[in-house]
């Protein structure tokens, strides 16, 4: 056993170096790298993906983790789930051909400035062919993993969120059907009217920017091992508890969209951050799923960030630097203003009742893609038709409708039902936490370290240790259960 485990060390070793400089190279993409660099780096990209696989298809490699998930019940736990999850992924390098993936890692390495230019110029049919590909080669993954457990879309859907399929997102996404689309439909049959100075103000972008950077203190975002940068679609990009970087973005016309971005991305790098650093060498680093790291953004941004009581602390700050703006807007209309709920275009700008439903459409889309009963040319349609049917509004543009997102650029066909979810679980984590202490008086005291310490407790620590279900028994004692979302959100936008 000692000379297998030497084996999968010594090569997890260099692959974490490769994944590194692969890190590197994307975030400096998304941020900072100049438009016509592209070419030049998906050369380099392409050396480093030949390499990266040839390290995981070594067959040596491959023998030493199927000779310990062989002898998995010696293992200690941490080391075990690690193995588990690498004898997972050895299907991609045994059931999937080389050319085949490396072309399809080069693709999307492309992608999303061929996604970006065409979003920005309004123009699917420039992005239709690229897209084209990545769902092809999604439909041919599907058919090289199958097996009596996992088919179709469903294999997708696990690579993102364990344990979770259509089974399980369809009965999630009927509740919210049956339950929210009636309730969202009555609750923004009207627009509530606000204040010129809220909705036509230009907003200086110098100011949101000190704004987003008192932010990262509030919510004790550790400046010496993250940071905050700009990108044309804000994410977060961690790689250990020393490096974990997110970006916002900024628009004069609209303040409320880099406040949240801000907060939401510091949800997600928090929990990079204070997962326990003896995973950073190993491949348990980060967060355990895609819907539980989703619940931690979007509690930040929504049941802290939202919240009267996190205004009534940070408001005059606000104030301080927007004093014309928000000349005589008191702290309650200000946060009626923030979380209004109304019928809108843009995912990534949607208020809290709405959001979960701009995940439905794209879920009913990715499920007919790849079952092929949609075509990528279909797909304007499509979305038109389905954000007519659950959010009440259709858009003019594809910019407005399914070129908005960077998702299906990067691959990522499976990811989007976890954001729903994940909003789920921050509904159920949140009550569960408000049980041990009263969240608004921490807010109010301006002691998110506590709501952090919390986290940390309950979720962050384990990384990847854990399953979603199994950090979600730990949080709240009890399984997934929807209703504790769908009342949230009653409850909130009944007032």
């Amino acid at each position: 056993m000692e000379n297998y485990i030497k084996v999968y060390e010594a090569t997890r070793k260099k692959l974490k170096a490769y994944q590194y400089f692969g890190w590197l190279m994307s975030w400096d993409q998304e941020t900072e790298a100049p438009e016509l660099s592209v070419v030049h780096r998906t050369k380099q990209y392409q050396v480093l993906a030949e390499e990266m696989y040839m390290l995981n298809a070594d067959p040596k490699y491959v023998e030493a983790i199927e000779k310990l998930y062989e002898m998995k019940d010696q293992l200690d736990p941490d080391f075990r789930v690690e193995i588990k999850n690498e004898y997972k992924d050895l299907r991609i390098v045994k059931k999937v051909p080389k050319d085949e993936l490396i072309a399809y890692q080069v693709l999307t390495s492309q992608a999303s400035q061929i996604w970006a230019k065409a979003k920005n110029e309004d123009n699917f049919e420039a992005f239709a062919p690229t897209l084209e590909k990545i769902v092809e080669f999604s439909k041919k993954l599907v058919k090289y993993l199958e097996t009596d457990e996992l088919k179709g879309y469903d294999i997708l859907l696990d690579m993102f969120e364990e344990g979770f399929g259509v089974k399980e997102y369809d009965l999630f996404f009927n509740t919210l059907k049956d339950e929210l689309v009636p309730f969202v439909l009555e609750v923004t049959k009207t627009k509530e009217r606000f204040p010129r100075r809220l909705t036509k103000s230009v907003w200086p972008i110098d100011k949101q920017k000190e704004f987003s950077d008192y932010l990262l203190d509030v919510f004790d975002y550790d400046r010496k091992r993250g940071i905050l940068k700009e990108s044309a679609h804000p994410f977060t990009s961690g790689v250990s508890t020393s490096d974990t970087r997110i970006t916002t973005h900024y628009h004069e016309d609209n303040p409320v969209s880099a406040i949240f971005s801000t907060i939401h991305e510091m949800g997600h790098g928090i929990y990079e951050l204070q997962c326990d650093p003896k995973y950073d060498d190993t491949f348990l680093h980060g967060g355990t799923s895609l819907g539980i790291h989703e619940s931690q953004s979007r509690m930040a941004e929504n049941m802290l960030g939202r919240s009267l009581a996190f205004w009534s602390v940070h408001y005059p700050k606000l104030k301080e630097l927007f004093p014309r703006q928000l000349r005589d807007i008191p702290v309650e209309m200000w946060v009626r203003f923030i979380n209004k709920a109304e019928r809108s275009l843009i995912r990534i700008e949607a208020d809290e009742l709405t959001y979960s439903l701009h995940i439905m459409v794209r879920y009913e889309i990715e499920k007919l893609l790849i079952s092929g009963k949609l075509k990528v040319r279909d797909l304007p349609k499509k979305w038109k038709t389905l954000m007519g049917q659950y959010v009440g509004i259709k858009p003019k543009t594809d910019k407005e409708g399914v070129l908005q997102d960077i998702h299906w650029s990067g691959g990522m066909i499976g990811y989007f039902p976890t954001y729903a979810l994940g909003s789920a679980y921050a509904a159920q984590i949140y009550e569960s936490m408000n049980l041990d202490f009263n969240i608004d008086d921490a807010l109010r005291n301006n002691d998110i370290k506590k709501i952090n310490a919390w986290n940390k407790e309950h979720i962050h620590q384990f990384a990847r240790t854990k399953t979603p279900k199994e950090i979600l028994m730990i949080a709240t004692g009890k399984e997934f259960n929807p209703q504790y979302y769908v009342n949230y959100l009653k409850k909130k936008f009944n007032k």
